[in-house]
Formats: structure tokens, sequence, C-alpha cells
């Protein structure tokens, strides 16, 4: 085995998808903030680190069982850490294994400073990533990711920083959510034609290319009309409307994914890249509406 350098290892863990993980609960804190709770930063950023700790064991875990079950292949798009030869896959096997148990014991020790509830959270977070290679296999990876970057992380967050488990985080979790599944159903229509060797299926796979379009565009838009719906009812400050300045990207997106049945994957080969920065973008406008609404109240 070769020595790795630094920069070797930040590829396997793939740095760039964090967002995805990250501003889940970044967001929670600017709406907990705007609910004028009395928040504890502290746990907060802790939580926030930690998902991010999980995300990482989850990519490199995600990335074994790819290349196990030659879903990975030397002709696949994405990462070329196990099919490229950077790794081997018994490095990529115990790195994952190390992350996963650092944000285990990192989560413990927070549960230390909250109280039991976070306890079902973390088991809900680690059965995920366990279970990820499995269930997105079955079709049931667009549900893991919705659950693990948005239902829990925010439930979580809300509970650490506040010691409340507020369920009223779910109205800012569903438009984040969303977009982050977009993300995987980008990648997985994209890659239909490649995956179908692996003998697996994916809900793009179940569904096809037509149908995985309207998903895709429901996704992306819908959560702009859910904030606007928000603001109007009351549940958002109008601060949040901030957000519709993503939308413009938004449909770029939307435009590059209805024209795939002419240009196939290589025409939505960056989608996947560029659905995980309109995640960042519109998660960013999200948090920052939420306390520049606090700030001027």
């Amino acid at each position: 085995m070769r020595k790795h350098s630094f920069k070797d290892w930040m590829i396997a863990v793939r740095p760039w998808s964090f967002p995805a993980s990250a501003m889940p609960v970044a967001v929670t804190l600017a709406f907990l903030y705007w609910m004028q709770h009395d928040v504890n930063w502290v746990n907060g950023v802790w939580a926030l680190l930690n998902i991010v700790v999980f995300h990482a064991a989850g990519n490199t875990w995600s990335d074994y069982f790819d290349y196990k079950h030659h879903v990975d292949r030397e002709d696949t798009h994405g990462v070329k850490t196990l099919t490229g030869g950077m790794f081997q896959p018994q490095e990529i096997f115990r790195l994952s294994l190390s992350l996963l148990a650092v944000a285990l014991v990192a989560g413990i020790l927070l549960l230390l400073r909250t109280g039991l509830p976070l306890l079902y959270i973390g088991i809900g977070g680690a059965l995920c990533t366990l279970l990820y290679p499995a269930l997105k296999y079955r079709a049931l990876g667009d549900v893991v990711i919705f659950v693990a970057y948005a239902l829990l992380p925010m439930l979580g967050t809300a509970y650490v920083a506040t010691g409340v488990m507020d369920w009223n985080t779910m109205w800012v979790a569903l438009p984040v959510g969303l977009i982050t599944v977009a993300i995987l159903h980008a990648n997985n229509t994209r890659d239909m034609q490649t995956d179908v060797r692996a003998d697996i299926r994916t809900l793009a796979m179940t569904v096809g290319g037509k149908a995985s379009m309207l998903i895709y565009c429901v996704e992306v838009l819908f959560p702009f009309g859910w904030v606007v719906g928000c603001a109007a009812g009351g549940v958002f400050p109008w601060w949040t409307l901030l957000v519709l300045l993503a939308l413009f990207p938004a449909l770029g997106n939307v435009k590059m994914m209805s024209r795939y049945p002419v240009t196939g994957m290589e025409g939505i080969s960056r989608l996947d890249e560029l659905t995980a920065k309109l995640q960042l973008l519109f998660s960013l406008l999200f948090t920052v509406s939420f306390v520049i609404a606090r700030l001027l109240s």
C-alpha cells in the first residue's frame, strides 16, 4: 500500500459534499434564533461538526460497498478513489469505521451534556449510515437521505440547542431536505444505464427516465413555493423570500434535466454537483433571512 497525502484523504471523504449535512443544522439554528429560543450555541456547533463527521463516514462507507457490488466502475461518474486505484478497499473500509467511531464518541459526549432523547436520534443516524448501501440498492436511498439529512439532524439540533424536541423545525426541514434528496436523485438518474449492470434498483430506475425528470423538478422547485406559502401564512418571516434569489440556478438545473431525453446521461453529468451548489445557496439565504428577521425585529 502506498503512502497517502492529506489531500488524498480529503478526496476520499469528499468535503465538497459536506454542505448537504451541515446546512440543515445551520438553518435549524437560525430558525430557532428567530423563534427567540434560548439557544445553546456550543451544543449547536458541536452537533454541526458531528454530523459532518457522520457524513464523511457515510460517504466512505457507501463508496466501499458501491465498489464491492460493482456499482462504481472505471467508466462510471463520481469519485475515483477506489475505481481509479488511489486507495485499496480495506483502507476505505477502515477509514469509514474510524470516522464512525469518532462520530459515535462525540455523540455520546453530547448525549451526556443534553439528555436521553438524543440517543434515539443518534441511533437512527448511525443506522442510516450503516444501512444506506443496502437500502439504496432497493430504491429506498431517497427516503434514507431525507431522514438522515433533514428530519433527524434538524430535530436533534433543536433538542441539543434548546433542550426541547421542537417539531416546528419540520417547517424548515421539508424545503432543505427536498433539495438535498434531489442531489442523490440527479446522481441516480444520470447513472441509470450503468447501475443496471450491478443488479440494483434505485428510485430513478424504478420509475423510469420521464418520471425521474418530474420528480427532480418537484424536489427542486417545490421548496420555493413552500417558503412563499409559509411566509404568507406567517410561519416564516417575509425575509425568507430571499431564497427566491436561488430560483435562477434552480430553473437552470430544471432546464438541464428537461433535456435528459435528448442529451442522455452525459447531458446531466454535472447535475448532482450543480444541485449541491443550489442546496448550499438556498440554505445560506434561508439561514441569513432568519438572522436578519430576528435582528430587525
